[in-house]
């Protein structure tokens, strides 16, 4: 279904959500102002209800989502399985904590490990625990596998990373927004250049037998979507395979579909040690994440060096089965991947218009970078929402463009004409 943004017609999970108490735009986000801390700026909508890849604000008005919960959102909003299951599972249980077995952890565990092609699961909620995770999996495994010295593993990550905001994960971030005023930093990790094998290498031959982990994306989302060099992941894997060093891929925001693949590595052929999971894995319902790894790399672990209380809770895992699920028919990977050319098509063509500088595109992910001299990302984001279509912009001039894989194609062009008629003007 098609909008312009100023459409009043209401869709059957809109006029269910009409009966909701709510005010204006404007009261809601004056109220939100009041009594929230201002830890974002986001687009001044207020959403009452969504289904598939369109969402309803509070006034009835109907936007093509465009950015999908920054890949959250990958099965589109409210999909009739994923709902099914999670109020199925909420009429039988949804938290033991960890203190008891429960009856859906074993069958996550183990479909999830198969996907991946893995072996052992640990299960956590949000993405930056799971990266949390992962450094503490890499520093423990140095520790006691390879050898290292107490207190001086080192991980390498790269510059424009995004892994989250927890103290220890900004401790090597390059974004000043997200680091500034929050010392002191954890230390222990270097940053070397995305992209660059050279520069990681040297990082290698500097820090010897110290060096326990280097952890990427294969893609870095909230840098723009910047894809890195046809060599680089191979040639990571190939350096810490040779050095003894676990190769973590964040995979967080690339993985499960979202770039036409399972995983993203998959593009180059690469198998990291780790994967990191998340924001897909739950379906858009519930906040689910993991690690995933060997049994080997896993085993480190010992009861009450690591948990959480509703790390892999029923719930949890009902939903995050029905997504493996999905995934294992593979149409949603292959969808990303026909939509996904014909986007690279579509936003490649606007690059000659001298207000786009560039694009990149990887399946249903793409970063189109705006001219500095035409509009900054935020400017542009706005009058896509006033247009009917909603997607975010990062770093000043850069909006990124990931719609949910259930998007049709005559919808994906909808909001494609809309991006042209603001280039346009």
């Amino acid at each position: 279904m098609r909008s312009n943004g100023t459409d009043a017609t209401v869709s059957g999970s809109a006029a269910q959500g009409a009966t909701a108490p709510r005010g204006t735009t404007e009261q809601l986000i004056a109220t939100a102002d009041q009594h929230s801390a201002h830890n974002y700026h986001p687009l001044p909508v207020v959403v009452a209800s969504a289904e598939g890849a369109w969402m309803t604000d509070v006034e009835d008005r109907r936007y093509l989502d465009l950015l999908a919960g920054y890949s959250a959102l990958n099965f589109g909003h409210g999909h009739p399985r994923l709902i099914a299951t999670a109020k199925e599972q909420l009429d039988r249980l949804t938290l033991t904590s960890r203190a008891f077995h429960h009856d859906r952890f074993a069958e996550f565990c183990t479909q999830l490990a198969e996907l991946c092609g893995m072996e052992s699961v640990l299960p956590m909620n949000t993405g930056a625990e799971a990266v949390e995770t992962a450094v503490k999996t890499a520093r423990k495994w140095g520790y006691q596998v390879k050898g290292v010295p107490d207190g001086r593993a080192k991980i390498i990550v790269a510059s424009g990373n995004f892994h989250g905001r927890t103290t220890t994960v900004i401790s090597f971030s390059t974004d000043e927004d997200a680091r500034a005023n929050f010392g002191p930093y954890t230390p222990g990790f270097e940053i070397v250049p995305y992209g660059d094998l050279a520069a990681l290498e040297a990082a290698l031959d500097e820090h010897g037998e110290d060096v326990v982990a280097v952890m990427l994306e294969p893609i870095q989302g909230e840098a723009g979507v910047l894809i890195p060099p046809a060599e680089y992941l191979p040639g990571v894997r190939e350096l810490t395979r040779a050095r003894n060093v676990l190769f973590i891929a964040d995979e967080i925001q690339s993985g499960l579909g979202r770039t036409g693949r399972t995983f993203a590595c998959e593009h180059e052929g690469v198998v990291p040690d780790i994967y990191l999971l998340g924001k897909a894995l739950g379906g858009g319902v519930v906040p689910v994440s993991a690690v995933v790894s060997s049994r080997e790399i896993m085993s480190v672990y010992r009861p009450g060096e690591h948990g959480s209380t509703f790390g892999g809770n029923p719930l949890a895992c009902a939903v995050a089965l029905e997504v493996v699920a999905m995934l294992r028919s593979g149409e949603y990977q292959e969808r990303a991947r026909e939509l996904g050319d014909h986007l690279h098509r579509e936003l490649q063509l606007l690059t000659g218009t001298g207000k786009v500088e560039a694009v990149r595109v990887r399946g249903l992910w793409a970063g189109v970078d705006i001219s500095p001299s035409f509009g900054t990302g935020r400017e542009i984001s706005e009058k896509l929402m006033a247009r009917g279509v909603l997607v975010k912009d990062t770093h000043g001039s850069t909006i990124r463009i990931a719609p949910p894989l259930v998007i049709s194609k005559e919808d994906l062009d909808w909001g494609l004409d809309q991006l042209r008629a603001v280039l346009a003007g």
